[in-house]
C-alpha cells in the first residue's frame, strides 16, 4: 500500500466515527419529544437539532476542500419513522411510502411521486449555509438524508436497539429498501460526499443547518435553524499520513471500512466488496471524546459495526447428502453490470494493454440464506465445499457437497475464494459468441442491499466486508453466507478479473453476468441467473473508450 493510500485510510476512518446518542441529548437538554401526549397517534414528531455548538474539519494536505460533516440529528418522537421505497423493474420509477404504524393499525402514505429517485435518502433534505467570519456566505449546499445512518437513543426509555437498516443502498440496481428510525431515536442527517469536498481554507465559519421546506411540509417538522462554529483545521502529509496535529485519534482500528481514496486512480463502486462505504457519522461526536462507545460489542448501535463472519460447522458433514424437496432455497440473481470504465490494468496486470473493468452483483431474493462451509485437510490448499440447508425454524435438514474454495494469495485478495460462485463474459453484439471470459472465484460478503422488502430478508446480515467474511491463509475451516436481501459486490479491478481488450474491434458488446454457471447450488429458479449490459468500445489502439448506453431507466456507467 502506498503512503498516499494509507494516507486517504488514516483520513477516512476519522469519518467513522460515532457514540451514543443520550450523552449528546442529555448534555443539549430534555429529549425532543418527550411527553408529547398531545401528538398524533401512530405520527411521528421528527426535529432536526445539532449533537454540538462546534465542530472541527480537517482539510487534508493536496485535497480540494472538507467533507461537511456538521453533527446534526432528525430527533424521531411518538412513533417510528419508516418508508418503505421500491420499484417493480428497471423500467417503473422509485416509489416511496410511509409506514404509519399506531398498535395493530397500520396505514401507508404516499409520498410525492419524483421526491425519491433513487434509494440513497430523502433528495434535497438538509440545506446548508456557511459564512466566513467577515459574515460572508462562502458555500450553500444541500444533502440527502438517510433515514439509516447511524443513530442513537435519546432517553433511557427508547428502544434499547433499532431494527432498522443500518445504511441506504447506493447500488444503481437496488430494488426495494427500508429506511427507518426507532421512536426515542435520532439519526445522523449530514451526508458526506466524498465526491463534492468544499473549499473552505483553514479559518472560522459559522453553519446554519435546515430542514428544505418540502419536507417539513411533508412530516410536519419545525422550523429550527441550528448554527454551527466550524473550524477548518490545515492537516499536512508528513510520513503517509502521521501529519496530524497532537491529541488527534486516527482510530486505526476502524480502518477495514474505509470509504475510496479520493482522486484515486479507480472509485470501487459504493458500497464494493472491496470498498465498503462507511455510515455517516459526527465529527461532533469524535470531538467530544466518545469514540469508546465504538465497536463491536453487543448493544451498540451506532451504525458504525462491521458485522462479524459466521462461525462453521465444527466438523465436515456426514450421513447420506440431500435435502427434503420443499426445505427453502435461495434464489441467487444477476444485476447487470455497472461502473464500466476502460483502465491500463492493475497491479499484476500486463503493463501496455487495455482493460475493460467493471462492478457486478449477485444477490439473494430468498427465502433461504445461502449458507456455505469449506473444510480443509491438512496442507491442502483447498478446501471441500458444502451447501447447508435449513428449515423454517432454522433447524439443518440437509447438505450436499458444492465445489471448492481455494486460497487466493494475490494483493488485494488474500483470502477464501468460492470457486462456483459466479462468471463473467464479453460476448459479440449478436450474443452467440464469447470473445472473453473472466471466470471468476468468490468471496461471498453481504455487501449491498438490494431488495430489503422480500419475504425472509435479513436487515441485519452478519460478515458485510472482506475483512471478516473470507478467513486467513492458516484457516482451517471458514464459512461464507449471502443472505436474504442482500448482494455481492465485486469489482472487477483486480488483477486477473477484468477483461483484456488489447486488439479486439471496437463495436458493440455485452458484458454477461453468470450467477451459479456450473449449477451446483441448489436454488429455487436457475432461470433470471443471467444479466446482461450493452457496451460499445470505441477509441484507438493508444486510447481505447467505451459507451455504456441506459439500462432501461438506469443510466450509470
Amino acid at each position: 500500500m502506498t503512503s498516499q493510500e494509507q494516507r486517504h485510510r488514516l483520513k477516512r476512518s476519522t469519518l467513522a466515527l460515532g457514540a451514543a446518542l443520550t450523552v449528546v441529548v442529555t448534555a443539549a437538554g430534555a429529549a425532543p419529544g418527550a411527553g408529547a401526549a398531545s401528538a398524533t397517534p401512530g405520527k411521528p414528531k421528527l426535529k432536526l437539532i445539532a449533537a454540538s455548538n462546534s465542530v472541527t474539519l480537517d482539510r487534508w494536505e493536496g485535497d480540494p476542500g472538507v467533507y461537511l460533516d456538521l453533527g446534526t440529528y432528525v430527533t424521531v418522537d411518538n412513533a417510528p419513522l419508516e418508508l418503505k421505497v421500491t420499484r417493480k423493474s428497471y423500467k417503473d420509477p422509485v416509489v416511496a411510502q410511509q409506514i404509519l404504524r399506531n398498535g395493530r393499525s397500520t396505514q401507508t402514505k404516499t409520498l410525492p411521486a419524483g421526491l425519491v429517485k433513487d434509494f440513497s435518502g430523502l433528495p434535497g433534505f438538509l440545506e446548508v449555509s456557511i459564512k466566513n467570519a467577515a459574515g460572508q456566505e462562502v458555500s450553500k449546499n444541500k444533502g440527502t438524508f438517510c433515514p439509516n445512518n447511524a443513530s442513537g437513543r435519546l432517553r433511557p426509555d427508547a428502544p434499547a436497539t433499532s431494527h432498522y437498516p443500518e445504511s441506504c443502498s447506493t447500488n444503481p440496481f437496488t430494488l426495494g429498501s427500508v429506511w427507518g428510525v426507532e421512536k426515542g431515536w435520532a439519526s445522523n442527517s449530514s451526508t458526506v460526499d466524498y465526491d463534492k469536498p468544499v473549499d473552505l481554507p483553514a479559518g472560522e465559519y459559522t453553519a446554519k443547518v435546515s430542514v428544505a421546506k418540502k419536507y417539513r411540509d411533508l412530516f410536519g417538522i419545525p422550523n429550527d435553524q441550528p448554527t454551527v462554529k466550524v473550524t477548518v483545521r490545515q492537516i499536512s502529509d508528513e510520513g503517509g499520513g502521521q501529519g496530524l496535529t497532537a491529541g488527534h485519534d486516527a482510530h486505526s482500528g476502524h480502518s477495514g471500512h474505509m470509504a475510496p481514496a479520493v482522486g484515486s486512480a479507480h472509485q470501487h463502486g459504493p458500497r464494493g466488496a472491496d470498498a465498503p462505504t462507511p455510515p455517516a457519522l459526527s465529527h461532533a461526536l469524535e470531538d467530544r471524546g466518545l469514540a469508546h462507545h465504538l465497536g463491536d460489542a453487543p448493544g451498540h448501535t451506532d451504525g458504525s459495526r462491521i458485522a462479524p463472519a459466521l462461525t462453521p460447522n465444527a466438523r465436515r458433514p456426514f450421513g447420506r447428502a440431500g435435502a427434503p424437496a420443499n426445505v427453502p432455497k435461495p434464489d441467487l440473481r444477476s444485476l447487470p453490470a455497472w461502473d464500466i470504465a476502460i483502465t491500463d490494468g492493475e497491479d499484476g496486470d500486463v503493463p501496455g494493454k487495455d482493460y475493460l473493468a467493471f462492478s457486478a452483483n449477485v444477490w439473494n431474493a430468498g427465502p433461504a440464506p445461502l449458507v456455505v462451509d469449506g473444510f480443509r485437510s491438512p496442507g491442502k490448499d483447498v478446501m471441500d465445499a458444502y451447501q447447508y440447508f435449513y428449515d423454517a425454524n432454522g433447524k439443518q435438514v440437509g447438505y450436499t457437497p458444492t465445489g471448492t474454495m481455494e486460497w487466493d494469495p494475490r494483493i488485494g485478495h488474500e483470502h477464501w475464494h468460492f470457486t462456483d460462485f459466479a462468471s463473467y463474459r464479453l460476448l459479440s453484439e449478436d450474443k452467440t459468441k464469447e470473445v472473453r471470459s473472466g471466470k471468476e472465484a468468490f468471496c461471498l460478503a453481504n455487501t449491498d442491499a438490494i431488495d430489503y422488502t422480500v419475504k425472509n430478508a435479513n436487515w441485519h446480515p452478519y460478515n458485510t466486508d472482506l475483512s471478516t467474511a473470507c478467513g486467513r491463509q492458516n484457516s482451517i475451516s471458514v464459512r461464507e453466507v449471502l443472505d436474504v436481501g442482500s448482494g455481492d459486490t465485486y469489482t472487477q479491478y483486480r488483477p486477473g478479473q477484468s477483461f483484456d481488450i488489447t486488439g479486439l474491434p471496437n463495436g458493440t458488446y455485452y458484458i454477461e453476468v453468470i450467477a451459479n454457471p456450473e449449477k451446483r447450488l441448489q436454488e429455487t429458479n436457475l432461470n433470471n441467473n443471467v444479466a446482461l449490459r450493452k457496451v460499445v468500445l470505441g477509441g484507438t489502439p493508444d486510447a481505447r473508450t467505451v459507451t455504456v448506453p441506459p439500462h432501461d431507466l438506469i443510466d450509470v456507467h
